[in-house]
Order: C-alpha cells, then structure tokens, then sequence
C-alpha cells in the first residue's frame, strides 16, 4: 500500500528531470521526463521509508540519507536535491497529501513558541557545536549569515566585510554612539562597530559559546572599553540605544513573539535611532519550517512572510524607512561555505562522526538550493520611530570609498 502510494506522490511530483527509485523489495521505477532537469538515482534500504516519505517527505527524507537507509548514485545530493526541489516548488503537494500539510502548518506555532528557557535550549542546540567546525566553513571574521556580493568576483570575506559595510552604511553611525547588538554571534559585527565606526557595542546572545569567544576577540583587538558581549535575552535587555543591529537572529524568534521582539526594539530605541534587522525570509505567503530543519538544524526556527514581519512592526510605533530584499546573495554564500565544508569534511569527520558529516552537508546544500529554486531571500528591515532620522534616497549608501558600498557596475 504504502509503495503504491508513494508512487503516487512520485508521479505527481516529478515532471522535470529523471528520477531513477529502486524501492526496497527491488522494484526500480522512473520518474520524469528526463528533460529540464538533473538525473539521479536512488535506493531505499528500508521497508518503512516509502511509508515515512508519503507521510513526512522532508523528515524521512532528510533523516533516511543520514542514517544510510537511503542512498544517492554517486552520493549526489546536489543534484538529488536540485531535482526534487524544483519540481516541489512547480508542482507543489497532491491532494492526498494536503491534509498532511495542513496539519504541518496548525502546528507551527508550537514549534515556533520560544520562551526564554526554550531559546537558550534551542541556540545551544546549534551554536554551542564545536568552534574548531565553523572555523572549517565560515569566513575569518566567522560571520554566519547572507555576505554581499557587490561584485561577483568577490570572495568570501570581502563580502562578508561589505556586508558589514551596508549594514553600517544603514545605521548611520557616528562615534560614540550606543549600539545594542542582539544575537552578536562570535562579535564580528560588534567589533567592526567599535573598531571602525567608533560606537559604545553592547552585544548579546544565548550561546554560551559564542559569548565566551566575542568577549576573548574584544580584549585581544584592545576593544574590551568598547564592545561587551552578554549572555542575555533580547526580553531583559534595560537602557536606550541610539542604534540596534540584529543580523541572522529573527529566524529564531518565532512568529508568536514578534510582538513582544518589536515591542523590545521599540523600547530600547532612542526616539531618534535607527534599526537594522536583517533576515532571511520567503518571497512568498507564510509557510511552516521543515520538520527535519526544526529537529536537527535550527530548533524553533522560521523565516518569515514579509507581511507577517512588516503587520508586527505596525502595530509597534515603528516606521519602516526602507526595506531592501536580497535574492541570490545567500545562495553564493552557502556556496562558499559547501566548498570549504567538503573540502575540509576530513577534518569535520575527526571532530565528530559520519553521520553528523551527511547531515551537515544535507543542510549547506538544502539552504543553498532553497535559495536559488525555491524564492527564498533576505530581508533588511530598517526601522525608526522617526520619520526623518534617515535621508529621503538611498544615494548615501552608495557614495563611500569602500567597494562593499558600490554598485556591482561601478
């Protein structure tokens, strides 16, 4: 029963390309017409995986290629995925399937219910991982979010750093202003403020990694008077702040505290300031976060509808004073780190084992495809209580010396 269905869920999906199943009694079917799109091979292992798959695509999926109970030709996951992710985003879920899917999206808002003690759970769940990893993948600054690619030639770290730039560039910065960074990561953003900009950083994170690492990189960059990093929620922050930059960390907010996060912004903002959110987020309706992602990658996560973001910054007494998207930048990002992650998988597979190697892979090379096929993008929201604390044109963005401030053209 269980075969013939996910045959079913096969032949609806998958239109472009070839798909090639052998399921786990022998059987070999193909999928596709074998134009427009990679063709790849794959074998289920496990009698229950047909079953798992119709019920649950992206858990059994994600999860089977991990353990080893399912297998890609050539270990292929680019192309597998490149497949199966174009057709979902073409020809989206049969009707079979629906009630599956309505019932993924009834519970988000659980999965997405993120209280003080969960949020420290959920972080520690991902960024307390081994340093030694991140230094395997990341840029040297260790900036773990969209790099700007202002050119296309640019490598890894020039982006990230003309990332940082913008941001900057957006917040207006002069010395000596107060700056609260929420979710500052291992300090990079936080330090180029201070550094380079001459603002008073206060920095917080729920990982007790990355709070431990930003306040080592401020003494020893002599920045210790200038940027403090806490281990502290956004929900307890106290004081007023001239600016607040918050790169990467929205996604693990959760919709049903977007109202207390941009009430929290809204009352640590100085009447004057400026805010810089900056986040991944879908170009389409709002949707719920894959099952497999929630359980292994990033626990409570989501990336927003512009409109479920933009209706909780209204109801805040919030001006949006532009909103900037970013499509393919992140897919270039995670290109860069997919490279440098199976160029040093060796040294990945010492610190941990196989599968955690399979998983993480799993994960760079989803994101990365969700990107380029799938319309997910990046959002910079910024954000004033004052309608003028901004110039009226962007032109002030693109007049600095730094490359990272000029259009790719220039």
């Amino acid at each position: 029963m269980w075969a013939r269905a996910l045959n079913r869920l096969l032949s609806h999906l998958f239109k472009q390309g070839r798909l090639s199943v052998t399921f786990p009694g022998g059987d070999t079917r193909v999928y596709g017409s074998g134009a427009g799109g990679p063709e790849v091979a794959i074998t289920l292992h496990d009698e229950n995986l047909p079953r798992r798959i119709v019920i649950s695509p992206d858990m059994a999926v994600g999860e089977g290629y991990m353990d080893g109970r399912l297998t890609i030709e050539g270990d292929d996951v680019y192309g597998f995925l490149s497949l199966a992710i174009m057709n979902i985003a073409a020809q989206g879920q049969p009707w079979f399937r629906r009630p599956l899917e309505t019932l993924r999206w009834l519970k988000r808002r659980f999965d997405q219910f993120n209280p003080v003690g969960r949020s420290r759970a959920n972080v520690a769940h991902h960024y307390d991982l081994s340093g030694e990893l991140y230094d395997l993948f990341l840029d040297a600054d260790r900036q773990y979010s969209c790099a700007y690619f202002a050119r296309p030639d640019m490598t890894l770290d020039e982006a990230q750093a003309a990332k940082k730039a913008h941001i900057a560039a957006k917040l207006l910065i002069k010395p000596g202003m107060r700056v609260l960074d929420i979710g500052c990561g291992w300090g990079g953003m936080g330090l180029t403020l201070a550094r380079d900009f001459g603002a008073q950083v206060t920095g917080i994170t729920l990982s007790q990694e990355q709070h431990r690492v930003a306040n080592q990189r401020a003494e020893k960059a002599g920045l210790a008077d200038k940027a403090r990093f806490h281990l502290m929620d956004y929900r307890d922050v106290a004081g007023q702040f001239d600016r607040i930059v918050s790169v990467g960390m929205f996604e693990h907010v959760g919709v049903p505290q977007y109202d207390t996060y941009f009430d929290s912004v809204r009352r640590l903002l100085a009447p004057d300031g400026i805010a810089l959110i900056h986040t991944i987020g879908r170009a389409g309706p709002p949707g719920a976060t894959s099952p497999w992602i929630l359980k292994y990658i990033f626990p409570g996560g989501y990336c927003p509808a512009m409109s479920e973001a933009v209706a909780a910054v209204e109801r805040h007494g919030l001006v949006t004073a532009d909103v900037e998207v970013w499509r393919l930048h992140y897919a270039e990002t995670l290109r860069h780190w997919r490279e440098r992650f199976e160029a040093n998988i060796d040294k990945v597979r010492a610190l941990y084992d196989d599968r955690f190697c399979r998983m993480w892979r799993y994960y760079l090379i989803a994101s990365e495809l969700t990107f380029r096929l799938n319309n997910q993008v990046v959002f910079q929201f910024q954000l004033t209580p004052k309608q003028d604390a901004v110039p009226l044109t962007r032109d002030y963005l693109y007049c600095g010396e730094d490359g990272g401030l000029r259009h790719a053209a220039e």
